[in-house]
């Protein structure tokens, strides 16, 4: 007998689960193709737990909860600490100006300190921002892994496609961009990566290549797999990835390590990250729903406080900073 249904079984979902059981109460999990996979937004992230960097650009909220994400997730699955390399190429070095003034807790970096930190870089980049507080890890592993993680509890994901209105009682809805008939102002906004085999390169920890149109991140996957993203198209376009979404990030690859040219093209897709108008995920109660939404690209960084904080106010009615009014 469960005390509440979840709808969606992505990063969100799982997570609303986990924090739930830890409040004592036992959830039921329901997505529409049960375990996360291709169809899941989850699937298509790049795993940066990096709330410095995010904080470039987004609210405060971000930079104060993602600074839990690591530890949190450590508890499920592997994750690296090394930090994040954040470069621009010369002509752009004005760029990491700006971002350091946006941003805080990271040390300079110049052409040595960027070879100590990843030799096969040395000679190829002059100066940058070193967060050596950040991490990161492989997001369909973690995402297997806190799959397992709620089966040892005895929760597993039923597949059916179900609404809240199809539900009675309480409900968690973590169903993404499916939920915007109730959320209208959700948005989409459509992400692209490339997973890359190049056994020629080595980096150790993110990259992130600051460009005024076409910035890049790099995330090792280990075995000489490499994730590129950062596209971020205000677009609700499920189609395969452009030409020129792949035109950008390959030839910014290219700026960052010329032997990125040899890989494998192991993976190019896209999907659609949900957000609301300020791009911080929110909570919003509905009568009986709990709205959990909003992650834009700071899924697996927030999800695990967003879900804290739900299961929190079903078990104390306390409310947080993530609950956004009706």
């Amino acid at each position: 007998m469960s005390d509440i249904t979840i709808i969606g079984g992505g990063v969100a979902g799982l997570w609303a689960a986990r924090a739930c059981l830890a409040q004592g109460l036992r959830p039921r999990l329901v997505d529409r193709s049960g375990a996360p996979g291709p169809h899941c937004c989850s699937w298509w992230a790049g795993g940066m737990l990096a709330p410095f960097c995010e904080g470039a650009l987004s609210e405060p909220a971000v930079v104060t909860h993602g600074t839990r994400a690591a530890d949190m997730w450590s508890d499920v699955t592997e994750v690296t600490r090394r930090g994040t390399l954040v470069l621009a190429p010369e002509r752009d070095r004005a760029e990491i100006q700006r971002f350091a003034a946006r941003t805080e807790n990271h040390s300079a970096c110049d052409a040595e300190a960027i070879a100590t930190l990843e030799p096969d870089l040395a000679g190829r980049h002059r100066r940058g921002l070193f967060f050596a507080d950040e991490a990161h890890l492989n997001p369909r592993q973690a995402l297997h892994d806190l799959t397992q993680a709620l089966a040892d509890q005895g929760v597993r994901a039923e597949t059916a496609t179900l609404t809240p209105s199809d539900i009675g009682g309480l409900v968690i809805d973590c169903r993404g961009m499916a939920a915007s008939d109730d959320l209208p102002d959700l948005r989409a906004v459509r992400g692209e990566m490339i997973l890359l085999h190049a056994p020629d390169v080595t980096l150790t920890r993110p990259i992130r290549l600051l460009h005024p149109r076409h910035p890049l991140y790099v995330v090792p996957r280990g075995s000489g797999v490499f994730m590129l993203g950062a596209t971020q198209i205000e677009s609700a376009s499920r189609a395969k990835m452009t030409a020129r979404s792949a035109l950008e990030l390959l030839s910014a690859a290219y700026a960052l390590d010329p032997r990125f040219a040899e890989g494998e093209i192991l993976e190019m897709d896209a999907d659609l990250r949900p957000a609301f108008p300020n791009n911080l995920p929110g909570i919003v109660q509905r009568g009986e729903v709990l709205h959990l939404n909003g992650l834009f690209r700071h899924g697996f960084l927030m999800a695990p406080t967003l879900a804290e904080q739900a299961a929190a106010f079903l078990t104390t009615a306390t409310t947080g900073d993530l609950f956004r009014e009706n």
